[in-house]
């Protein structure tokens, strides 16, 4: 049964994939979704990642990286990207989905750089999770782990450009958890949103996937 919780968490999803719709419409030229190439790959072919029928264009971001330097979608431009929005503080899901992504990503060790796939880590609790701290956790499952988060409101303008939702929930004597999305979101190299990934994570189908859409141009 749903609680008032994952009630809220699906409504603003719903929103959020509407406020997107509505905002391609609106800015393609006519009013109308402007036409954009997908990979040149067989949608049947693929285990793990679930294609859109068109690329999906995502709002300028600036995160803010473990490092201290700004994560702009300049930084993702080039090679294939899967994104997961979690927290530190997380009991299972983000652990879990980050040792998954890891078993992908030493998949990929053997692709030449330049189409090597990468993940990117973004914590949803800036309350808690600095920069540093959000790429201490994420490089303990995978150094070459991208993670960075942001302060609000910028911080949830980019998750609802992917269509993503979190939500701080209280707890009992004052400490509180993240309810958040579990899909990871696949971008390709123009950085635009072509794609989902939803549990259960198999993390041999995963990366698979992502080297084979790496082969080809988008």
């Amino acid at each position: 049964m749903f609680n008032r919780n994952t009630l809220l968490i699906l409504l603003a999803a719903l929103a959020a994939g509407l406020g997107l719709w509505a905002a391609q419409v609106a800015f393609a030229p006519g009013g109308a979704p402007a036409p954009a190439a997908m990979p040149a790959v067989d949608p049947a072919r693929l285990k793990a990642v679930r294609l859109f029928p068109a690329p999906r264009a995502i709002a300028p971001f600036a995160l803010q990286q473990s490092d201290g330097s700004p994560l702009e979608p300049a930084e993702l431009a080039g090679r294939w990207t899967v994104v997961f929005l979690g927290f530190t503080h997380c009991p299972d899901v983000c652990p879990t989905t980050l040792t998954d992504l890891s078993r992908a990503q030493k998949a990929w060790d053997n692709l030449p750089e330049a189409r090597r796939p990468q993940v990117l880590f973004v914590s949803v609790d800036p309350e808690r999770d600095s920069p540093e701290k959000t790429g201490e956790y994420a490089a303990y499952f995978h150094p070459a782990t991208l993670a960075a988060t942001a302060p609000e409101p910028a911080l949830g303008q980019f998750a609802t450009s992917l269509g993503m939702v979190y939500m701080k929930v209280p707890l009992e004597g004052g400490d509180y958890t993240m309810d958040h999305s579990n899909a990871l979101v696949v971008l390709d190299p123009q950085g635009r949103q072509v794609g989902l990934i939803r549990p259960p994570l198999v993390p041999d189908d995963i990366a698979a996937d992502l080297a084979m859409l790496a082969e080809v141009a988008p």
